[in-house]
């Protein structure tokens, strides 16, 4: 999960870039699935041959694909109205929404210590967001409705993760993604550079590699547990973005985030003392 952590904000980076040329954002999503689904090709049919093409949940593969890739291109939006690090800062409501959901539809026990880390954190969320306090801006709604549906999207993962391969998973839910999205490329495609596809290749690669390894910790850790490493990528989107197009969270945003952060280390370390 630290991994996966580290190496997925360099995909937001080649988004924004491809974003500020005039790249249709569902062309990179599009890429993001078609090469996502080559790369774990050879895998999936290692591990399952032909039955790869064949998901044993069909409709839950659908909606893994569709919360997925939606969220991936709800958050690519935001990244045209805010910097990096702002965005992934309100996108960090999905962990909230993980614990949340881990209760209502995993059943995983979730104490009142826990439920009470999560309010905190909901609060850090609004100091970053600051509703009627700052102007309105559609990335931070974009941004919100992209950590909901990776939240939503990471439960799934959790409920199906036990007993499948992380490489099938991943391999279906590419190749779904990438079939729907195809139906829509006529009315938008804009044939990309040579420099643009390399770096839509390099999107799609680190984004599968990211997922993959989210999928196997899901394997192995509840999704309550897992939930606050994803707070540990606001490091290194934070200095991405300082480096690439010289952004950084203002000081309401890293309270904000000081407070998500804190609230995570807790229910961490509840979860592993067992007492939440």
């Amino acid at each position: 999960m630290l991994t996966a952590m580290a190496i997925l904000p360099i995909i937001d980076v080649f988004a924004k870039k491809l974003g500020q040329a005039g790249m249709p954002i569902l062309i990179v999503v599009w890429a993001r699935a078609l090469f996502g689904g080559l790369m774990t090709l050879p895998f999936a049919l290692r591990a399952e041959g032909a039955q790869a093409f064949r998901p044993a949940q069909p409709l839950r593969q659908l909606a893994r694909a569709v919360l997925l890739f939606g969220a991936t291109f709800l958050f690519f939006e935001a990244l045209k109205h805010l910097p990096i690090a702002d965005a992934l800062a309100i996108f960090f409501v999905n962990p909230l929404v993980i614990v949340i959901l881990s209760a209502l539809a995993l059943r995983e026990r979730v104490g009142p210590r826990r439920w009470a880390a999560v309010a905190v954190g909901f609060v850090g969320t609004l100091i970053i967001i600051r509703p009627g306090m700052v102007e309105v801006n559609p990335g931070t709604f974009l941004a919100l409705g992209s950590g909901v549906a990776l939240g939503t999207y990471l439960v799934l993962t959790r409920a199906m993760a036990r007993g499948a391969d992380a490489m099938v998973l991943n391999f279906q839910t590419s190749v779904v993604g990438a079939a729907l999205m195809t139906l829509a490329l006529p009315f938008l495609w804009i044939a990309p550079t040579p420099e643009q596809w390399a770096m839509l290749a390099a999107l799609g690669v680190i984004a599968t590699l990211g997922h993959v390894l989210i999928t196997m910790a899901y394997e192995h850790g509840e999704a309550s547990l897992l939930a606050p490493l994803a707070f540990t990528e606001i490091v290194m989107a934070t200095i991405l973005g300082w480096w690439f197009f010289a952004d950084l969270p203002d000081r309401w945003t890293v309270l904000g985030v000081t407070i998500l952060i804190s609230s995570a280390i807790y229910i961490s370390i509840r979860e592993r003392q067992g007492k939440a």
